[in-house]
């Protein structure tokens, strides 16, 4: 595992940073996410530029590159002020889930539009009574005919408005009949204009560039070539896509939190309230180093996530360690920046308490840090399980 970028990684950051100052870049997106509307024109350019197709094979028009890959580019997005959820639960995830598992004619039909922007999917695991228990799932796929009638319920889920279908998770045989609570599992792809699904949006306080929606399965049927993989086997497809999701999310919590520590340090080398700049005070400069430090060390151990996942190594443990704490950097970054502010740290001009909701939220999806620290204790250190 190198420390050092390669020499396409470093052309990447730079592209990225030539868009950022673009018109399509970093004040599009600000707009857009303060009117909680996509910014359809860093999504095109993303797609102009073949970021969007990292993960797609390079026989369906992509890159054919890693996770690593995926988390400097978004990591880097973020760090510009940038950040898409979109690319979480569409460009990482259900691109894994397709080329990894997806039928030869689900890869020729989905991931070229991937690769393109053009194919665009949400994500749907989270339901109402199941909340961190994914073995809890209600929504149920029963087989009718050559194909599945869909009924249940999922909410927050990120990006419905902007995507054409859902890769969803569901039982294909309820938990009360399966001994081994991991069975019955099964990957759907739903489009979403199918009849019986709806959806409605919740009221979030956060300045999004991706709604959060509740979603409505009222016997939504669905052909049996929209199942990925194999009926029941659900469970073990995650894994390849939630490791992922969670290096993804650090990658994001890490660049907006350098994002927001860069603009605390511009802003405390020019402000004098004294004789001196007040970024020469320890009781500033001490905790914005201590952000400089925490931020580094969550990038390190999310491109040490990433490597393990490019090389087929176990690394659940590694996915959950960089999505806590880069969420914890993240944040810590951001109430530093907003106290480095003073007054103007509360204001929009200065931007960076606009990015306080989305690193909140960060620490709590997709995946709790109580829940990290569960996994930790039983799955790190052998302690017995607490639940």
């Amino acid at each position: 595992m190198s420390f050092e970028l390669a020499p396409e990684e470093q052309l990447m950051v730079q592209a990225v940073r030539e868009l950022a100052a673009s018109p399509a870049g970093r004040a599009h997106w600000r707009e857009r996410a303060l009117a909680n509307e996509f910014p359809e024109r860093l999504w095109d350019a993303l797609a102009a530029a073949g970021f969007l197709g990292i993960l797609v094979p390079q026989e369906y028009g992509g890159a054919g590159l890693g996770l690593r890959e995926m988390a400097l580019l978004m990591e880097t997005l973020g760090a510009e002020g940038m950040a898409l959820l979109l690319m979480i639960v569409s460009t990482t995830m259900s691109t894994i889930a397709l080329a990894r598992h997806g039928s030869p004619e689900q890869k020729r039909r989905y991931l070229p539009g991937l690769a393109q922007g053009t194919t665009r999917f949400c994500f749907a695991i989270t339901e109402p009574n199941a909340g961190s228990n994914s073995f809890r799932l209600e929504t149920l796929a029963t087989r009718d005919g050559d194909g599945y009638r869909i009924r249940g319920q999922k909410y927050f889920i990120s990006g419905v408005e902007q995507a054409q279908h859902c890769l969803l998770v569901t039982r294909t045989t309820p938990a009360r009949d399966v001994t081994d609570k991991r069975a019955g599992l099964s990957l759907f792809i739903v489009d979403t204009d199918a009849p019986g699904f709806t959806k409605q949006v919740q009221d979030t306080a956060l300045n999004e560039t991706e709604r959060q929606w509740t979603l409505f399965f009222d016997d939504v049927r669905v052909p049996r070539a929209s199942l990925i993989g194999d009926e029941g086997a659900g469970h073990r497809y995650l894994f390849d896509l939630l490791n992922p999701e969670r290096v993804v999310s650090a990658a994001i919590a890490t660049g907006l939190g350098r994002y927001v520590l860069g603009r605390a340090v511009a802003y405390t080398r020019d402000r004098k309230v004294f004789s001196v700049p007040i970024g020469a005070h320890q009781g500033l400069a001490h905790p914005m180093a201590l952000a400089a430090a925490h931020l580094e060390l969550a990038a390190l151990m999310t491109r040490k996530a990433a490597w393990l996942f490019d090389n087929g190594k176990p690394g659940g443990a590694e996915a959950n360690v960089a999505k806590m704490a880069a969420a914890d950097a993240g944040l810590e970054a951001c109430d530093v920046a907003i106290q480095a502010h003073g007054g103007n740290g509360f204001t929009r001009e200065y931007e960076v308490v606009t990015y306080w909701p989305l690193l909140r939220l960060i620490k709590t999806a997709p995946v709790s840090r109580e829940m990290i620290l569960n996994y930790i204790g039983e799955h790190v250190l052998g302690l017995p399980r607490s639940y």
